[in-house]
């Protein structure tokens, strides 16, 4: 390992020739004490803990987990999933209609839809209102997988949430609305 002298950050410049120059070698007896302290037996994570996204983030992994199982034999993936749930309950949406609901970015979109098509899940028709626009349907197979992986995807929330009671369910969910609507 390399310390950096001018920036006074260890970095790990393996001597390249434009860096060697500025690089003095650190060994762990020439470490500070603060950097050569004894190994960690228990991970304090309590700042972590202390934050919204942080936890948000744990529960999202948490439930993505059980999705990305339960989802497999079906092959969605949360976007995927959220793509077709958007249309199923609304359709004719845009694809631009898609972006703004789901903050995806339209190049995103592109591809998945395509791929959706293409596995016959939904069908592309001329917009009623706008011609430069394309309304977005499910077919009947992507109907009857909706209807399937729904099911399957409420089911999967109550069992990552089974140390929640329904009411304190619905409350972490309205919280979160709160916070990403805000």
């Amino acid at each position: 390992m390399r310390s950096c002298g001018g920036l006074r950050a260890l970095c790990d410049h393996r001597a390249h020739p434009r860096f060697a120059a500025r690089c003095t070698d650190v060994t762990p007896a020439k470490l500070p004490p603060e950097i050569a302290a004894a190994p960690v037996e228990q991970v304090d994570a309590s700042y972590l803990q202390s934050l919204l996204g942080f936890n948000a983030r744990m529960a999202a992994l948490k439930v993505i987990g059980l999705f990305m199982q339960r989802m497999a034999d079906a092959g969605l993936r949360v976007v995927d999933f959220s793509v077709l749930s958007l249309i199923h309950h609304n359709p004719g949406i845009t694809s631009r209609q898609l972006c703004d609901a789901l903050n995806l970015l339209p190049p995103n979109l592109v591809g998945k839809i395509g791929a959706l098509e293409r596995r016959g899940l939904l069908v592309r028709r001329p917009h009623a209102l706008d011609r430069r626009a394309q309304s977005l349907q499910l077919t009947a197979e992507g109907q009857a997988l909706m209807r399937d992986a729904e099911n399957a995807v409420s089911k999967l929330e109550i069992d990552a949430s089974a140390r929640l009671s329904t009411a304190e369910r619905r409350t972490l969910i309205r919280l979160l609305q709160k916070v990403y609507q805000g």
